[in-house]
């Protein structure tokens, strides 16, 4: 078990006992955050970005680490969520293990790493943990919350949990709640890790790790966040030449579109801590904006106080599906936000935010000029 910390991270403490929804509480426990671009004078120009399941707290280069971040394209200098206007933060979540405090960390009280002894983590825990980092910054209110996949999740959750916390908010291939082929997904890629000879009920080590199953966790995501036409078009029938296939299975690699998913999921598969992965993946599967106010998803929805709201989903997205982000942007309107719906035909499928920036950048640099 090992975490993956940026070099420029910074951190802030969660209060002692922080308390964890589903029971137990963390002590020691901390939040890694990356900042760009400069707080104002009336700190007023503050936008959180709340991540998916996998990336780090590095969205954007800056000068303490000057390597390009996972949404490099997006935030910096005179870009879409321009730095030289706003003051970026953007926060590793609770329970992942790139800084933040997650399976892969040392229990204080045992001196060894949580491993599947980590307290049952929920959306609302994650935003908890958020909404505390931001007022540590010294900011009492965010001109914007941006959640992206997973984030778009946990800014509900925290937008739900602590009202006035933002005025603005961009929803980009999030969901209110987990649907049935999502949780379905992502129950075979906890099966993949958790069978996976060197599971040990979660008590693995680099020795010792459950590699494979890593692999084909990563793999079955990568499925799931891409189209089955980007696929084609990227790909179509194209083989493996012969004199690289490695060894002689005869069901081996094949196609060209294995020998790239099983690229990908080579360099995932020890950047990435198994149980953190389980963490999160049980997480998102467990999440309803609406159970967790008990009311419906839609009354827990109207019920944010917003001024403005963008929420952005793709035609081709099938994990979380365009009427997911419908149903986020017709909820918060009901409640009287200021709603701007796009629905984006975009052939990356999920992972269109991280890729498509000529679709994505313009809408969001326009939403956040009138914020």
């Amino acid at each position: 078990m090992r975490e993956f910390v940026p070099p420029a991270a910074r951190f802030v403490g969660l209060p002692a006992g922080f308390a964890m929804r589903r029971g137990g509480r963390l002590n020691g426990a901390r939040i890694a955050y990356e900042t760009v671009g400069r707080l104002s004078p009336g700190r007023d120009n503050a936008i959180l970005v709340l991540t998916g399941l996998s990336p780090d707290a590095h969205a954007a280069s800056h000068p303490a680490d000057t390597g390009p971040g996972w949404w490099e394209a997006m935030v910096g200098p005179g870009k879409h969520v321009d730095t030289d206007r706003w003051y970026v933060i953007c926060l590793n979540s609770l329970g992942s293990c790139k800084g933040s405090t997650g399976p892969a960390s040392v229990d204080p009280g045992t001196g060894e790493p949580y491993g599947p002894d980590f307290p049952d983590l929920s959306m609302e825990d994650i935003a908890d943990a958020a909404a505390h980092t931001v007022r540590a910054l010294g900011v009492d209110r965010l001109a914007c919350v941006i959640g992206t996949s997973m984030g778009g999740m946990s800014a509900l959750s925290l937008l739900a949990r602590h009202p006035g916390l933002a005025r603005g908010h961009i929803n980009i291939c999030g969901a209110a709640r987990a649907l049935p082929f999502s949780i379905a997904v992502r129950s075979l890629q906890r099966e993949a890790i958790r069978y996976d000879p060197h599971w040990n009920q979660g008590r693995y080590d680099d020795a010792a790790y459950p590699e494979r199953g890593m692999f084909t966790a990563r793999k079955l995501g990568l499925m799931t966040y891409r189209s089955a036409r980007e696929w084609e078009g990227r790909f179509d029938r194209a083989r493996i030449a012969p004199e690289v296939r490695a060894g002689d299975d005869p069901f081996g690699h094949e196609f060209q579109v294995e020998g790239y998913l099983e690229g990908h999921a080579r360099r995932f598969a020890r950047r990435f801590d198994p149980n953190s992965y389980l963490s999160l993946s049980r997480c998102m599967d467990r999440f309803d904006l609406g159970e967790s106010s008990g009311t419906t998803t839609d009354e827990a929805l109207s019920r944010i106080q917003l001024e403005k709201a963008l929420v952005i989903g793709v035609e081709s997205d099938i994990l979380f599906p365009l009427r997911q982000q419908r149903q986020i942007a017709d909820g918060l309107t009901a409640g009287g936000t200021d709603v701007t719906f796009l629905a984006l035909d975009s052939l990356e499928g999920h992972d269109a935010f991280l890729i498509d920036t000529a679709r994505f950048g313009t809408p969001v640099a326009k939403f956040l000029t009138v914020l």
